[in-house]
């Protein structure tokens, strides 16, 4: 499962040092806080609760990321993996929380994509502000039920085939 981690660190990795590229010189900030954590994170809540919580976190991460661009002059701000909505989940209860991340393939930009709830929120910061930001944020995907098989599904439960190293054909 770490495998798929991997590439999207890269590929972030790889953008952020583009998109600074023409740069003699760059300003990184990274940027930790002490997240808002749900009350309950056995049971699951709604997902308009999970989004009050992030959005909550999102105000708070605005302010510094405002400020480490603004005063500080950063051009690259790296947040907390889990700074949205925490890390004391299990499966049942993480769920409202996630959202699907489009494969790296895609030409996304999420500046531009208001179908996309968390994701939208914090990537304007970096757009108005013209800085490259990394955040961390869990992905939901629909996972095949034989833990063998080397294929996904899409939502619909269409046949998803993958390479070899579990990275998505389509």
């Amino acid at each position: 499962m770490s495998r798929s981690y991997f590439p999207k660190c890269v590929a972030l990795s790889a953008l952020l040092v583009l998109s600074v590229g023409a740069l003699d010189t760059f300003i990184a900030a990274v940027y930790e806080h002490a997240v808002i954590l749900p009350n309950r994170t056995e049971t699951p809540v709604s997902k308009e609760a999970a989004l009050l919580l992030m959005n909550n976190n999102i105000d708070v991460l605005e302010k510094a990321v405002k400020l480490a661009a603004k005063q500080q002059g950063a051009h690259i701000i790296v947040t907390p993996e889990d700074g949205i909505y925490g890390w004391v989940f299990t499966r049942e209860s993480i769920y409202p929380y996630l959202e699907d991340i489009p494969d790296p393939e895609v030409n996304w930009i999420p500046c531009r994509d208001p179908g996309s709830m968390v994701q939208h929120a914090a990537p304007p910061l970096g757009c108005s502000l013209s800085f490259s930001m990394g955040q961390g944020h869990g992905s939901q995907s629909t996972c095949c039920k034989y833990p063998q098989h080397q294929h996904a599904h899409d939502r619909e439960w269409t046949l998803c085939p993958r390479s070899s190293q579990g990275v998505p054909l389509r």
